[in-house]
């Protein structure tokens, strides 16, 4: 049977997941339409994968653990020509993605990016958004591009994406990505999105000891670019 072209997603929206059941059917929910949803599960223990098919996501197992891993694993399942990124913890709202990808579709950007606007004082810990500051600093003067955040909400062609050749399977991928973007000639856009407290505890920037291996991962990233 053929497929029509209003079956084919416009985006995938790769989620990574580890254990996000809770938070999972709000995500979900909140896809815009005629974009498709790629949950890669990343090693829950809980019912996160069951969740996302009941919801009506693509569900890909990574058993590598790392950020990295799983929005990898997700970019190669893709199969819609733009690619858009966002966390499955309920922090960010999928439909704001619809913002960040209006410039890439237009042509007017290759690669977009949500700094993130915290909607309460705890949605975001204070040790997280120095680290976030210091990485960002660094990220503007190894790049050039004026950018203000490492956050994992973003938008971009998906063959694009793939010829980037991204390595990083943990937590410098995001950065990563920037880094290769920028020295390929992309133009990179910022736009502000709203970032509100995450369903559960964050496996990342919620610890002290998460925050510090992001920061090691993305500081040897940009030791690299320097070199």
């Amino acid at each position: 049977m053929s497929t029509s072209p209003v079956d084919v997603p416009l985006v995938d929206v790769v989620l990574p997941c580890l254990d996000e059941e809770g938070a999972l059917p709000w995500v979900l929910g909140r896809i815009p339409d005629r974009w498709h949803a790629i949950v890669v599960d990343n090693g829950s223990t809980d019912g996160s994968a069951r969740v996302a098919a009941e919801h009506g996501a693509t569900v890909v197992q990574e058993a590598r653990r790392g950020f990295g891993s799983a929005v990898h694993a997700g970019l190669v399942a893709a199969t819609a020509p733009y690619v858009a990124f966002c966390d499955a913890d309920a922090s960010m709202d999928p439909a704001d993605l619809v913002a960040l990808a209006e410039p890439v579709m237009s042509g007017d950007a290759d690669l977009v990016l949500g700094r993130r606007r915290p909607t309460t004082r705890g949605a975001w810990p204070v040790h997280a958004r120095i680290a976030n500051l210091a990485l960002a600093r660094l990220m503007r003067r190894a790049s050039g591009v004026a950018l203000h955040d490492l956050g994992p909400m973003r938008v971009a062609r998906r063959d694009e994406l793939l010829a980037l050749d991204l390595k990083d399977r943990r937590s410098g991928y995001p950065l990563e990505m920037v880094l290769r973007a920028s020295e390929s000639g992309w133009r990179i856009r910022e736009q502000d999105t709203p970032y509100s407290p995450r369903v559960g505890r964050s496996k990342v920037t919620g610890t002290i000891r998460g925050t510090s291996v992001a920061v090691r991962d993305m500081s040897r990233l940009l030791r690299e670019a320097g070199r």
